[in-house]
């Protein structure tokens, strides 16, 4: 039987959002886990924009996901000047809200998955109106099968 080695792995992981929303992003991370050789660790994801951010929060229920978005509208309203504006009304409350939120996670891996709450779930929140395609990169650090 192969022992386990320490390693380092790097991946990204392509997202196609569609607007403003909370778009999850759990299985897509669970799968890349899985298929990764990754046994016990550390991930980390890192949102490679300053418009859109990355979040663990409840999977249950989802009028959780909209007060959410609704509070970082009433934080970062469109209708309020700024002095950014070259990009679109949307553009500067999306650099706020990405701020105020986060651009990495760092979950605790074990036994090939991560360990998260019974009503965690991970997501990437698109803060500006129109679709993109957003990168984010995944580092496993920690035990993996050869």
């Amino acid at each position: 039987m192969d022992e386990p080695m320490f390693n380092v792995l790097h991946d990204t992981l392509s997202i196609k959002t569609s607007g403003k929303r909370m778009h999850t992003i759990t299985r897509e991370v669970a799968h890349w886990l899985a298929h990764s050789g990754a046994q016990s660790g550390t991930l980390t994801l890192f949102c490679k924009h300053t418009s859109a951010s990355l979040t663990i929060q409840e999977n249950f229920d989802p009028t959780v996901q909209e007060d959410l978005l609704s509070f970082l509208e009433d934080l970062a309203p469109e209708d309020r000047y700024y002095e950014h504006s070259l990009e679109g009304p949307d553009d500067m409350p999306a650099h706020i809200k990405t701020m105020v939120t986060s651009v990495s996670l760092t979950i605790p891996v074990q036994n090939a998955s991560m360990l998260l709450g019974q009503w965690q779930g991970l997501y990437l929140l698109e803060h500006r109106a129109h679709a993109h395609h957003r990168q984010l990169h995944l580092c496993f650090t920690g035990l993996c099968k050869n």
